[in-house]
């Protein structure tokens, strides 16, 4: 992974350098080993890179032949090296060994419908010289991020949100997407928090010319309407999704460095890592992260993979004292609030992979979207057997097996109606499944100002424009599978794949590969009967069936531990200072929260009466937005670059100095 950058003024005028060496310079986390530029009339494409394949002759950006095609690329093409051989014998020559020249190649051949034939993660700018016109691409699910501003005279885009801030693009906040934030954790795409700038949408192309912007869609997840699944024996269907998992990891172990993996003790990451043992005669890396709290902690787990594979082990300790230091931090990298602290033990732990020389890493993300393995898939399935008799007493302690950490008995009926029952008279409505989760989420909107409450009420209600993004055929899928969408569209690429994936991951120049996500396997898995993703109440079935015998029996059948962190006792106990920007005269002054509701809060959190989901939420939610608005709207850090003297018209490489 890297980061790309770009202007491409829509009137002709040229664009200036600087500013887009500014825009590079923004986001060199994202590539340290060299920069690269593309400045000619109308287009600068701008390249910060972090080496990974073909380490001496992969600089960006690339050229065709005739100099008539340019691209810059942040991710992998994984099947590249079939595709050159494909190109080479069709007449194709090459001047590097790296996966970004068969971009251009494929583009003379194909046109836009280039990106069919890539199985990868990626965000492509790609510049047609003859056409005079722009093509930015995005990977399939959302692996690789791109944000793009226009107006009239110009687009601009970026990897990040800093890149087009750099450029001079405005910060001003866009409260319907700080909403969706505060119900479905992430904004729904082309939304992000700031007004003007634009997400690109996986599995979405944007084309930029004299004529102006247009957008389109090349690839969704799909899913057969009820009851036309895949036929095959359950052993034979066993034995095709290990074969296409192994080869999913198989070519992303392609790397001109050494790559290592993410182990985090439970079956998704296990699973890849004993596939990478297949592949390798050196000894797998692995890197995991451990907790104080036995809540929280997988050492065990982690143990238990690293005896049975073999891996060479590296284990980083974190701390709530840890979170509360680096959060400010982090959430300059999210750009966005988050609802959890989760994020930033992920971004120490890349740093950690990184410091033990790794700038690559496995991990088993994207498995509980693919295969059903989230409780809100069971949770959904026993609310839908309750609805069918809703004044039940005894179907809704069913819940007990998926959170026997909730004392639902005791909680008595009254409790679980209102918590889980949520939508029990619609069973069909598009989003039966979530409706729990969303309510429970967007609780915390209590603590928005009067005023900010105001002009969300008269903006379109969020779940009609969630609605109207459904495909045509959403209402024939099965119950499963329609949740498995609404995850995989919203929270996956939105939260997990972006302020836990490749945010935290880049932050520290290191790139996340991701076999579950490889297109084929999402493909295979969406065909499934559901019967054989979500077994009664056992989640992931024929994944565990497809590797019995190849993971150690307590990692195979244990349940499903979501990946926690330290919330709300980490920041009272360790850094009371942050409370600063909770602050009644910071609350009000920028202007999001009530400054009464959110002192009791506070007191509440201080007291030590804070400890349920509903308050750490709300609470992690307040701070992170006062940070992320301090950070990028109150002071907006503006870092400038003094041009390098060799820079002119053309591609050059440029050294970045501080003025």
């Amino acid at each position: 992974m890297c980061a790309i950058t770009g202007v491409l003024n829509l009137l002709g005028a040229p664009v200036a350098a600087p500013r887009l060496i500014d825009m590079v310079a923004s986001v060199r986390h994202r590539g340290p080993d060299d920069t690269g530029f593309h400045v000619q009339g109308p287009i600068g494409l701008g390249h910060a890179r972090l080496a990974v394949i073909d380490l001496a002759g992969g600089a960006q950006p690339i050229h065709n032949e005739a100099h008539t095609v340019w691209v810059v690329f942040n991710g992998e093409i994984f099947n590249y090296l079939e595709l050159r051989a494909e190109l080479e014998a069709r007449g194709h020559t090459f001047y590097t060994q790296s996966d970004t020249e068969v971009l251009v190649h494929l583009y003379e051949d194909y046109g836009r419908d280039f990106v069919q034939r890539l199985n990868g993660q990626f965000a492509i700018a790609l510049w047609d010289a003859g056409a005079r016109r722009l093509l930015l691409v995005r990977d399939r699910v959302g692996i690789a991020p791109l944000f793009y501003y226009a107006n009239p005279a110009e687009l601009v885009f970026g990897s990040e949100i800093k890149a087009l801030l750099a450029a001079g693009v405005p910060a001003r906040p866009h409260l319907a997407a700080i909403d969706q934030i505060f119900t479905w954790w992430a904004p729904l795409a082309p939304d992000t928090a700031f007004e003007g700038i634009h997400e690109l949408p996986p599995g979405e192309w944007l084309e930029a010319d004299a004529r102006g912007v247009r957008t389109g869609k090349y690839w969704d997840f799909d899913y057969p309407a009820s009851g036309n699944y895949t036929a095959a024996p359950e052993a034979a269907l066993a034995d095709q999704l290990r074969s296409l998992l192994d080869d999913a990891v198989h070519i992303r172990l392609r790397a001109d460095v050494p790559v290592g993996a993410y182990l985090s003790g439970g079956l998704d990451s296990s699973v890849i890592a004993s596939l990478i043992n297949q592949h390798t005669d050196v000894k797998l890396c692995t890197f995991s992260i451990g907790f104080a709290s036995a809540g929280l902690d997988e050492t065990p787990y982690q143990q238990a993979v690293v005896d049975d594979l073999g891996t060479q082990h590296a284990r980083m300790d974190c701390e709530g004292g840890t979170i509360a230091d680096a959060l400010a931090d982090t959430i300059w990298h999210t750009e966005i609030p988050v609802l959890r602290t989760a994020p930033v033990p992920m971004r120490l732990l890349s740093g950690f992979a990184r410091a033990n020389g790794f700038r690559v890493v496995l991990t088993g993300e994207g498995s509980d979207e693919v295969f059903g393995g989230y409780d809100i898939f069971k949770e959904a399935k026993v609310r839908r057997f309750w609805a069918a008799r809703p004044d039940s007493a005894w179907r809704p302690l069913l819940l007990r097996r998926l959170y026997p950490y909730l004392d639902i008995t005791r909680r008595g009926q009254g409790y679980v109606r209102s918590f889980f029952g949520q939508g029990l008279g619609d069973v069909e409505a598009f989003a039966f499944s979530h409706l729990p989760r969303w309510h429970t989420t967007a609780l915390c909107k209590q603590f928005f100002a009067a005023d900010v409450q105001s002009a969300l009420a008269a903006l379109p209600p969020m779940d009609v424009r969630l609605a109207a993004s459904l495909p045509t055929g959403f209402t024939r899928w099965h119950p499963l599978n329609r949740a498995q969408y609404l995850e995989s569209k919203l929270l996956l690429p939105g939260y997990l794949l972006s302020s836990q994936g490749d945010r935290m991951l880049m932050a520290n120049g290191v790139e996340g590969r991701f076999p579950y996500l490889d297109h084929r396997v999402i493909e295979f898995a969406a065909a499934l009967p559901p019967r054989l993703k979500l077994r009664v109440l056992r989640e992931k079935y024929l994944l565990k069936r497809a590797m019995a015998g190849r993971l150690p029996a307590a990692v195979l059948t244990r349940p499903k531990q979501p990946y926690r962190a330290p919330d709300i006792a980490a920041f009272v106990a360790a850094r009371p200072d942050c409370l600063d920007l909770m602050s009644p005269a910071t609350l009000r002054d920028y202007g999001y929260f009530d400054a009464v509701k959110v002192g009791h809060l506070v007191r509440k959190a201080l007291s030590g009466r804070a400890v349920g989901q509903r308050d750490n939420m709300a609470f992690i939610g307040i701070l992170t937005t006062q940070i992320w608005h301090h950070r990028f709207i109150a002071n907006p850090v503006r870092l400038q670059y003094r041009v390098d003297s060799s820079m002119s018209q053309g591609t050059t490489p440029c050294r970045l100095n501080h003025a």
